[in-house]
């Protein structure tokens, strides 16, 4: 599965067209490389996304074309995330 649709379908990113452009500014690896739009996602890849502030890594455990709400969390589990800038934990 491309690794746009990948983002789409799980939900950790809403659209397809901002994960490709996310992708293709080099903001998301894919086993510590650099992944385009076009990359194939397979299960058991991590994958390190940078939204910011925000570095997410999340492990696929399973790939479904389509899915129900509650069940995109079930495509991956999430390995760290963590804030460059905590800003919760500021008075």
């Amino acid at each position: 599965m491309r690794l746009d649709k990948f983002l789409k379908v799980s939900r950790i990113i809403k659209r397809r067209s901002v994960a490709k452009e996310i992708a293709d500014k080099g903001r998301i690896q894919i086993n510590d490389k650099v992944a385009k739009s076009s990359t194939n996602v397979s299960v058991g890849d991590e994958l390190i996304i940078g939204f910011g502030n925000k570095t997410l890594t999340v492990k696929v455990t399973q790939l479904l074309e389509t899915t129900k709400k509650n069940d995109a969390e079930l495509m991956y589990d999430i390995v760290n995330e963590a804030y460059k800038t905590d800003y919760r934990a500021e008075p």
